[in-house]
This record gives structure tokens, sequence and C-alpha cells, in this order.
């Protein structure tokens, strides 16, 4: 199709709603992560709103930030920061003002994807492989519509593929392209190597330059490792992080009390779910892992998002990066 009938096509998937709903399927098609740049116009990364302020707790990290011009100054609205209170206008004219600062544009924006064996998993709607395919698409796109150079490195348990920032539709093209390729890679027969989320963000050091904007959707699956630790430390010093959490319901809670036959793929067992020592220990220790992994982001200032395979990708994102109502 050509670009005219695709921008029609896309507006249609908008205006149906298919946006608000959660995403579907075991695999992803490259046609839907393309179809997410429409809605992705309705999201700007660069307004990092209360709301993730708040994600990222009390903590600040070494990273400065980019560079930022003043823009003009305006009246004093609730909710702003009142650091930014122009005081010399405030006296002049007698109402509270603040000043507005514009972020410099053309950011390198990096959107890493985990297409791991772990993320192969889902109860309801999608697996979360699928789910994060699709907010990848959505950042991605997002940024590129911001004027910034957009790349990323999609990651499984053995391989993993880097695409360089550039401010074109191709390079994103090139990224989801990536990203579809791994997703119908899965499950992969390599059996999942211990430190591979910690492996992937050291060679995502290599690739993120100061002050880059990094959005990391996995489901973080070896991140409380002391070297996985260390890692994101060094990142969150010199660049902007986001981390976007996904989940499953079947996760936090095992299915309601039967027998079932489980299988890690080479081997296969039951599991009586009646038992309530088990259900009790099953929930504890995913609180606790998840506690973790909320832990370690607060402590170096990272927003963590939280993502669900029975929910809309796009409505998630919406939360923190939608258009400001008027």
């Amino acid at each position: 199709m050509n670009y005219s009938t695709w921008c029609l096509w896309a507006e249609q998937i908008m205006l149906s709603g298919d946006v608000q709903s959660p995403a579907h399927g075991a695999y992803v098609e490259l046609r839907d992560l393309i179809s997410g740049r429409y809605p992705a116009r309705a999201l700007k990364l660069s307004r990092r709103k209360r709301a993730l302020s708040v994600l990222a707790g009390p903590t600040k990290t070494n990273f400065r930030g980019r560079g930022i011009d003043f823009e003009e100054v305006r009246s004093y609205q609730s909710g702003d920061d009142i650091r930014t209170i122009d005081w010399r206008v405030t006296a002049r004219t007698g109402d509270a003002h603040t000043k507005l600062f514009r972020e410099e544009r053309e950011r390198p924006v990096l959107v890493v994807v985990d297409q791991r064996n772990s993320m192969f998993f889902g109860s309801s709607y999608c697996f979360k492989s699928v789910l994060a395919a699709h907010l990848a698409s959505l950042i991605a796109w997002s940024a590129l519509d911001n004027g910034d150079r957009v790349g990323g490195l999609v990651f499984s348990d053995a391989e993993h593929r880097e695409i360089r920032p550039k401010r074109s539709r191709r390079n994103v093209l090139t990224l989801l392209s990536e990203v579809a390729a791994y997703n119908h890679a899965l499950p992969r027969a390599t059996p999942p190597v211990p430190d591979s989320f910690s492996q992937m963000l050291d060679k995502l050091r290599r690739i993120a330059r100061p002050g880059s904007s990094l959005y990391l959707v996995s489901d973080f699956i070896g991140a409380n490792s002391e070297a996985a630790r260390e890692q994101l430390f060094e990142l969150a010093k010199h660049t902007e992080m986001t981390a976007l959490y996904c989940s499953d319901a079947l996760e936090n809670d095992l299915p309601r009390a039967g027998t079932y036959a489980v299988t890690d793929g080479s081997q296969r067992s039951e599991l009586n779910t009646a038992d309530r020592t088990l259900r009790a220990r099953y929930a504890r220790e995913q609180q606790d892992k998840q506690a973790a992994i909320a832990s370690t982001m607060q402590r170096l200032g990272i927003p963590l998002l939280n993502a669900a395979t029975d929910a809309s990708p796009f409505r998630l994102l919406q939360t923190y990066y939608g258009e400001a109502r008027r």
C-alpha cells in the first residue's frame, strides 16, 4: 500500500479504538508495529510529567540531563515547579509567573527490547514478548515524531542486535523489523544464560552516549544481580532512563486450585495449586522480586512503569506522555 493509503488505514485503526485494547497473540506482526506510528503522535516523550518524577522517587542521579533553552514566561499554574518561578516578573506584575524551558531536540533515543525465552509467556490476550514489541513501537515512533534520533538494542538469551540512532523512518523500520524477527524466533532452543541481562546492559553502555534517553522494556529477570545493578548504576550516571516492566497476571498468582502439567521446555512435571503453602510461598517470592526491582530503580532515580499483558500498551504510555488536557 502507498503512504497515503497506509495513513488512512492507520487512522481507521486509531478511531476504531483498537489502541485502547490490549495487544493480542503469541507473536507480533510487523504491520502491527508499523501501524503504531499514528497513535504515537498523541504521545510526547519529551514531556516528563510529574507522575514520572514521583515514580523516580526522591533520589537524584548523577545524570545532568540534556541542554535546555529558555522559551517564555507565563502565569503560574497549579502543578508547576516552584523552583522555576520568575520572581522579577512576579514582583513587577503582582501575579506569580513561571519560566518555561525547551529541551534541545534531536537527542539520541535508544529503545531496548527484551525478547528472551522468559518473555514468551502469557495467560491472557498476549505474551509479554508481544507487549514489549508494541510498547517499543509506540516509543520509537513518538521519538521520531519529536525529531529525535532513534535507535535501539534487541536481545535474546544468547545474542543481540544493535541499531545506531538516526533520525529517519527507515531506521525505525529497521528496529521494528529486528524486534519482529527476534519475536518470531521464540522460543529459542538455546539454554538461558544466567547473566544475560547484565551482559545486555554492558553492551548497551557501549552505544549509549551521554545524554541519551533509554527505554528498557523487559520483565527484568536477572536485574537483581549485583552485576546488573552495577551496570544500571553506571548507565544512570549519564543517561535518562525509563524502565517498562512487562508482567502477566499468572506470574503474580497461581491459577485456581487444581493439578496442572507444567514444562520448562525440556522437562515435564505436575503442579498442585490447591496447596495453600505453595500458593503463599509463590506469591511472596513474586512480591519480593518485584519489590527488589522497584527498590533498585528508585535508588537510581529511574521511573518504573508497570505494563501488563491484559492492559493496553497505548493507554499506559498515554498516562505519562499523553497530551496535556486543557
